[in-house]
């Protein structure tokens, strides 16, 4: 089997050779090839790159376009500034100041630069490795992409003050993330990753009456246009466990604090989990014999359709043999 066949059989609950490997990588990429993270994140042709080359030198199957999370923060007119060894910073968030949409510009996935910049990644991605590897696209979750646009502080409180602005925020970020999931469907993406962090700071209960609803009309979107959705909620979302299942969602990362055998339970016998090895203590700071023995035990806790990788991003300076480790075939 090659990568994007042992994805999908994975996916389809069928019996792969052995499990695909899917680590995510940004800054560790960028380095790996000898870049830096302002580089990776500004232009598509060193993030291509340095997916490629890790994909090919520690065998994964899952090529990614994920990079920060401020591509459609920038389309809605926020200035991002780009660092060199550290993620892009939103110098002002477009309505930090006033809960407004009308001062909100209309991002488009074809025009609005960063947004575009994504779209070619993945069409570069198509080119190289279409029908050998998976192709990961990403948008924000509405809740992600509304802490973006007002700010997380001013986003937390307009969901207990204004609550019909958050909605309507919420709503009109629902519907720029389907545009530009589905840019990069056309472009050739076979999976979408929706990364909706800030959930992990809410209750159950404004979770379920404000995010739940509008995750699912995204991830119903994006399913429509002939792709799998990837959840990733950075933390400890196990209170929200329960209302995750609701929306869909084809596969959901787990961090380090989320027990696989807690969110197999509560998720079903169907969705893909991966993670949830902590990305510094169990593979920066580990061993490759480490990491090989806690593959095994997530095998067993996830009970069910698995795919490999940490909790979250892994970190530069990471041994390159700690990484080869994580990705070394598990049946």
């Amino acid at each position: 089997m090659n990568g994007w066949e042992r994805y999908l059989a994975v996916l389809e609950n069928r019996e792969p050779d052995h499990l695909p490997r899917l680590p995510i990588l940004m800054a560790f990429a960028a380095n790996y090839i000898g870049s830096n993270y302002g580089a990776f994140a500004s232009d598509y042709r060193v993030l291509v790159e340095a997916n490629l080359r890790c994909a090919e030198d520690f065998g994964m199957d899952q090529v990614s376009t994920i990079s920060d999370p401020y591509r459609e923060t920038a389309g809605f007119g926020a200035e991002i500034e780009f660092l060199k060894d550290g993620v892009p910073r939103c110098a002002k968030p477009p309505l930090a100041n006033k809960p407004d949409l009308s001062l909100l510009k209309h991002p488009s996935p074809l025009a609005s630069p960063r947004m575009l910049d994504r779209v070619r990644a993945v069409e570069s991605f198509k080119q190289n490795v279409g029908g050998g590897l998976s192709i990961l696209g990403w948008v924000e979750g509405p809740a992600a992409e509304a802490a973006d646009i007002r700010g997380v502080e001013n986003f937390l409180l307009d969901l207990v003050e204004e609550k019909d602005f958050a909605a309507d925020l919420m709503d009109r970020c629902v519907d720029v993330g389907a545009d530009f999931a589905i840019a990069q469907i056309k472009a050739g993406a076979d999976t979408i990753g929706v990364g909706d962090a800030i959930c992990s700071q809410m209750s159950p209960k404004m979770y379920e009456t404000f995010v739940l609803p509008r995750q699912k009309c995204l991830f119903e979107r994006i399913q429509a246009a002939g792709a799998r959705v990837r959840l990733h909620i950075c933390g400890d979302i196990r209170h929200l466990l329960p209302a995750i299942a609701k929306t869909g969602a084809d596969m959901l990362d787990c961090d380090w604090m989320v027990p696989l055998a807690e969110a197999r339970s509560a998720m079903g016998p169907y969705v893909v989990l991966t993670g949830n090895l902590d990305p510094v203590k169990a593979v920066l700071q580990s061993s490759p014999e480490a990491i090989s023995a806690a593959l095994e035990t997530m095998v067993r806790e996830a009970a069910g359709p698995y795919m490999v990788g940490a909790g979250c991003e892994i970190p530069p300076g990471t041994p390159n043999e700690n990484l080869k480790a994580l990705c070394t075939p598990v049946h």
